[in-house]
């Protein structure tokens, strides 16, 4: 009997169980947060595919009875969707360019260059992520109202073109990570600056390039702050900004067809995460951004 006791398996001595246990506490809580994460958007489904009556009823049921897929297209139809779609597209699409383009430069000259200062120069820039965007929107407004920008969608592209902190911090870690003995090769071929750059740095540096897309892309898509402050024609308003409308347009907010209209909205957003989630999370690791 002392033997049988001695020799019986205890999960929690054995290196092997420990790591079991790790894996299956780790498991179980990842289930549990993405079962709350992914509760709201469940949620939404379920209200997007319900009448009207079934929205306002009490308990709430998650299963719609009967599903109403009519709910979509009349969501979509009782505002100029196409119009708002359109302007979003554009917008992210001309600052998505500025960013990539702006902020892999200057992060290239961060992380290659060397001058007097540039360290001190570098804090300085990332000291501007902890000014809250709200101490600047006034100072901004009449600057941009003196330029006779306001209505104009030029308030919301050409600040990209003058650079992110955070974007350049990212693209700049990932800069260091690549050795720089290739950037002397190149220039023993004969490249400049800028032909190291674009040929070697910027080929090499998809994975950051996809994380900095994604992060301007999401942000510029569903920003609502920036077009309801400096837009005030309806036809050039954002998605963001549209779906405000539906309080508007029915006094009474009609939940089901606004959350149709969402779902329809962040969509994008989703589809770019799906398809380049592994150039994304590439890119987060290597450039050591985290939290």
């Amino acid at each position: 009997m002392e033997a049988s006791k001695q020799t019986r398996w205890n999960p929690f001595r054995s290196k092997r169980g420990q790591e079991m246990i790790g894996r299956v506490a780790a498991t179980t809580i990842v289930t549990l947060c993405s079962v709350v994460v992914l509760l709201p958007v469940v949620w939404m489904i379920s209200t997007s595919l319900k009448t009207p009556k079934e929205v306002m009823q009490f308990p709430p049921t998650w299963i719609p009875k009967p599903i109403m897929w009519g709910n979509y297209p009349e969501a979509l139809t009782f505002l100029p969707f196409h119009l708002f779609f359109r302007n979003t597209a554009f917008i992210t699409a001309m600052v998505l360019v500025g960013d990539l383009l702006v902020n892999s430069l200057v992060a290239y000259a961060f992380a290659r260059l060397r001058a007097p200062g540039r360290e001190a120069l570098f804090i300085l820039i990332l000291s501007t992520m902890m000014v809250p965007s709200q101490v600047l929107m006034v100072p901004q407004y009449v600057l941009f109202h003196r330029l006779g920008w306001i209505d104009t969608y030029k308030p919301l592209i050409v600040p990209a073109y003058f650079g992110s902190a955070f974007l350049i911090f990212l693209l700049r870690q990932f800069y260091r990570s690549i050795p720089i003995e290739m950037d002397d090769a190149a220039r023993i071929d004969g490249c400049g600056f800028l032909g190291v750059w674009w040929r070697i740095l910027m080929p090499l540096s998809l994975p950051a390039l996809a994380s900095a897309a994604i992060f301007s892309f999401t942000y510029n898509w569903n920003d609502f702050m920036a077009p309801l402050v400096y837009l005030n024609a309806p036809e050039k308003m954002t998605l963001a900004v549209s779906l405000a409308y539906f309080r508007h347009r029915y006094g009474a907010t009609p939940w089901h067809l606004l959350m149709a209209a969402t779902l329809v909205a962040v969509l994008p957003c989703v589809v770019l995460f799906f398809f380049a989630q592994r150039y994304f999370i590439q890119g987060i690791v290597v450039s050591g951004v985290k939290g």
